[in-house]
């Protein structure tokens, strides 16, 4: 059985991204949960503790999360968690892994603008496969009328 969790917090660390010698693409970061609650006796928020979290994604997301994601910004990571513990020769400890299914800005706190990646299709079997970015119109927003149009009809929401 695979446990899944959803975790909303900062980037900690700078996203560090690889390519293994087989190819496979990584990117790896550190998520800073931070707990807040409000405490009627103080009449204000205040932090609780903070649960870090190693986050790794791999091969596409893990290209994405590397050209996307900034250590100080705000993300919601959903994937598989894990718990590893760990010895050294002068520590001990627990680490709390996520295998990210998916990774996004959180937009609570701020705007993102997305530009969708599509793959073309080789011309030949030999080409290997090109990333191309297309941009996208942003659903919702009704594209400029022509000058002259009749301003009585209303663009499609």
């Amino acid at each position: 059985m695979t446990d899944t969790i959803t975790v909303t917090g900062l980037v900690a660390t700078e996203p560090r991204h690889i390519t293994t010698a087989n190819g496979l693409t990584i990117t790896s970061f550190r998520l800073a949960s931070n707990q807040r609650r409000f405490d009627r006796g103080q009449n204000a928020w205040v932090d609780g503790d903070t649960n870090w979290y190693t986050v790794t994604a791999f091969r596409q997301l893990g290209m994405h999360v590397a050209s996307s994601v900034r250590k100080g910004e705000r993300v919601v990571v959903a994937g598989r968690v894990r718990q590893r513990d760990w010895q050294s020769d002068t520590n001990k400890g627990t680490t709390i892994e996520i295998d990210a299914d998916t990774v996004g800005h959180d937009l609570t706190f701020g705007r993102s603008t997305f530009t969708r990646t599509v793959k073309a299709a080789p011309t030949t079997p030999a080409e290997p496969d090109i990333d191309q970015t297309l941009p996208q119109r942003e659903e919702g927003v009704a594209e400029s009328a022509p000058v002259g149009a009749d301003a009585d009809v209303a663009a499609p929401f």
